[in-house]
């Protein structure tokens, strides 16, 4: 399921509120009981002046390199169709660059095959064969809350109820 705190770490690269990147936990070799040090939240590396950070993504079974911070023009909850073929979905999770397999993304058509540095979402999908998950880029998504609530057999177990024109996770999912 959604864990907005761990989106919200993966997405912005923080782990507290603050300016500490780091986590007060135990250090590894360090006894139960004694004083507490800061381990890091994760490795930070620059790219020319960007920082960036690292997240293991399972879908790439891999570490991904991503900017400490990212724009995402949609949140979780939002509803969504794809620009250019027949699909609309609900938002319920959010990677802040491309974090899928290298084979899913060879098998996009060069010509429409979106950047990797953008914001990439997990949607509950729906076309008129069917329902699916779908993994769709920032660039192929616009609004679409005004064509209603989402028809997914997930979207219940996810989101409360549709209203005013999107959905908002369940309580128990929450923080």
């Amino acid at each position: 399921m959604v864990d907005r705190a761990a989106l919200e770490m993966r997405f912005t690269g923080n782990r507290n509120v603050g300016s500490n990147p780091t986590l007060s936990a135990t250090h590894p070799g360090s006894a139960a009981g004694t004083a507490r040090e800061p381990c890091p939240a994760r490795s930070v590396t620059y790219i020319g002046t960007m920082e960036v950070s690292q997240f293991f993504s399972p879908q790439a079974g891999r570490l991904i390199k991503a900017p400490r911070q990212n724009a995402a023009n949609f949140t979780i909850g939002d509803v969504v169709r794809h620009r250019m073929f027949d699909l609309r979905g609900v938002v319920f999770d959010i990677d802040p660059v491309f974090a899928n397999s290298e084979e899913w993304y060879a098998a996009i058509p060069e010509a429409i095959r979106p950047a990797r540095e953008q914001p990439f979402y997990h949607l509950l999908a729906e076309n008129d064969d069917g329902s699916y998950v779908a993994y769709v880029s920032q660039q192929n998504l616009v609004e679409d809350s005004k064509a209603g609530p989402v028809d997914h057999p997930s979207v219940d177990q996810i989101f409360e109820p549709w209203a005013e024109g999107r959905y908002r996770l369940r309580r128990r999912l929450t923080h």
